[in-house]
């Protein structure tokens, strides 16, 4: 089994208890080599020690989680946010493709988290910009979406995906120009994510996007034609609807 160590930064003690404890009791694996109750004791944690894993709790004492995030930009640990059941931010990770837990921490939402920040990637600063700048703003949608697949974490502008087509439980994103991108995450949480920037699931495997409909054709049971040429099938319970919206564009 390999060992991970980890760096709690949390500013409530009863909760690094309660963490210490289910990572003990859950993730063996994770050993916590250090825990800090704000911005400054962490900060000179991490300027002796950097652990594999840090446990970050978004709203601080004496800060933010992202305020550490900036003094330490390029630090390598994988991150893991730590934050209370608020819609706002529940959408601004989802968005952001960054791991997180909610308050009080589900013993099997932490052993995933674990098991990820075994195997993927750690986020990029665009995608920690990305929370940063969507939990500071609630109210304004977002313009970008992090995409993760096995290789990097892509941030990529809404405005320019074409198309999101089922693959098992992965997703390909088609851009518009012409670049796929292969993302380990179901079709179902992003077209909850995309259903407010006019995407359409206009199939059981298939979300696209109104802008780059060219047509849609009503023979051999309906499909539509994309501006790039693709051709995507209807469902029979989802034609009239696709019908509706393309007639009030």
């Amino acid at each position: 089994m390999t060992t991970m160590t980890a760096l709690i930064v949390e500013d409530m003690p009863q909760a690094v208890q309660v963490l210490q404890n289910d990572l003990a009791e859950h993730c063996p694996e994770v050993e916590v080599v250090g825990t800090a109750g704000s911005i400054v004791t962490a900060a000179k944690f991490l300027r002796q020690t950097v652990p594999d894993v840090i446990f970050l709790d978004i709203l601080l004492g004496d800060g933010t989680g992202f305020d550490l995030l900036e003094i330490f930009p390029h630090l390598p640990s994988r991150i893991i946010f730590i934050t209370a059941s608020d819609e706002h931010a529940i959408r601004a990770f989802r968005y952001a493709a960054v791991d997180y837990l909610l308050k009080p921490v589900d013993s099997a939402q932490l052993k995933e988290a674990v098991r990820r920040a075994k195997s993927r990637l750690s986020g990029t600063s665009e995608s920690l910009h990305l929370l940063r700048e969507t939990i500071r703003q609630p109210e304004v949608l977002p313009s970008r979406i992090s995409l993760t697949s096995q290789e990097r974490i892509s941030v990529v502008e809404i405005a320019n995906i074409v198309r999101c087509e089922s693959d098992g439980n992965n997703t390909w994103f088609v851009l518009a120009s012409g670049e796929k991108i292969f993302v380990t995450r179901t079709l179902k949480q992003f077209e909850q994510l995309l259903e407010k920037h006019d995407f359409i699931r206009a199939h059981q495997s298939h979300l696209v996007s109104l802008k780059y409909i060219q047509e849609f054709v009503k023979k051999d049971g309906g499909y539509l034609r994309l501006k790039n040429g693709d051709l995507i099938p209807v469902s029979v319970r989802k034609r009239a609807e696709v019908v509706e919206l393309l007639e009030n564009l």
